[in-house]
């Protein structure tokens, strides 16, 4: 006859999972920490202090003046009211165009629906380096180039990945609602404004975390769009100061890292804040086939 498991002994071996699992997630989260403890470290040291061997991960004297550096030596005012106008309008842009074609995807019921939401998502399979040359000599014949307009006009459009997030969604709040909203005279576009899109809240939460990232962090689009210092944005910014750091003619990497943090902080702060939301959004909108 089998014998139970007593008490302790099931609880020890519960006990051990996680030790192992916690031991396992502490030492994957040591991994991914160590570069940004590194920026962090790097960006409070003097220039030799950078190169010098063996490296010291807590510096004598906090060089706290690298920061103001890193603001002044280049116009980071204009970069970072540049890069504040482009994502305030992507995020606009996104927030409309793909939560009203989620939204007719999920919602509505028209012919050909599925063969048009099949098409939507066919056009993630398509590389963005395809795309890449046909717009450039489009924004250049219509006298684009050096301006915002390439970088924000193209999120009217929307984008697959994240309508496919909103309409999945917008499957899970049940259509009795919209009957019900019906029947008192609402319009499809009163429902998708006072019902669906408050109850959506963690999905749209969840595309907006990932506009703001993406289009923050943006430095290609920039890159080939962008031609002057007075329209860059701050990753073009963080490029010239790493290649162009004035009357040195060589990279001030203390400088260049205290640059990288000032820019990276906004998305550090706008994840943890909308966290619980972020999650949500993630697990119920693809729970919902």
């Amino acid at each position: 006859m089998q014998k139970r498991a007593t008490f302790p002994a099931i609880f020890l071996d519960s006990a051990g999972k996680y030790l192992i699992l916690y031991a396992v997630m502490i030492s994957l989260s040591g991994v991914f920490l160590f570069p940004f403890l590194w920026m962090v470290s790097t960006s409070l040291h003097d220039l030799q202090g950078v190169f010098a061997h063996p490296y010291r991960w807590v510096p004598d004297i906090l060089k706290w003046e690298n920061y103001v550096r890193a603001v002044t030596l280049l116009p980071f005012h204009t970069f970072l009211f540049n890069t504040l106008v482009i994502t305030a309008s992507v995020m606009v842009a996104t927030f409309f165009s793909c939560s009203l074609v989620a939204y007719g995807f999920s919602r509505l019921h028209f012919r050909g629906r599925n063969t048009l939401f099949s098409l939507c998502l066919a056009t993630m399979m398509l590389p963005a380096q395809v795309t890449m040359i046909p717009l450039y000599i489009l924004y250049s014949k219509i006298g684009w180039i050096d301006t915002f307009w390439p970088l924000i006009v193209p999120s009217l459009f929307g984008s697959p990945f994240y309508i496919f997030l909103l309409r999945q969604f917008f499957l899970s709040i049940p259509r009795e609602l919209d009957e019900a909203a019906l029947l008192d005279g609402a319009s499809r576009l009163r429902i998708y404004w006072s019902i669906i899109l408050p109850l959506s809240r963690p999905a749209m939460a969840t595309v907006m975390i990932f506009t703001f990232i993406g289009t923050w962090n943006d430095f290609v689009n920039p890159l080939i769009y962008i031609n002057s210092t007075e329209n860059a944005t701050l990753t073009l910014g963080l490029n010239l100061l790493k290649s162009q750091i004035v009357g040195t003619g060589m990279t001030e990497w203390n400088t260049l890292m205290a640059g990288s943090l000032l820019v990276m902080l906004p998305n550090i702060l706008i994840f943890f804040l909308a966290q619980s939301q972020f999650i949500k959004g993630i697990n119920v909108g693809a729970m919902k086939g």
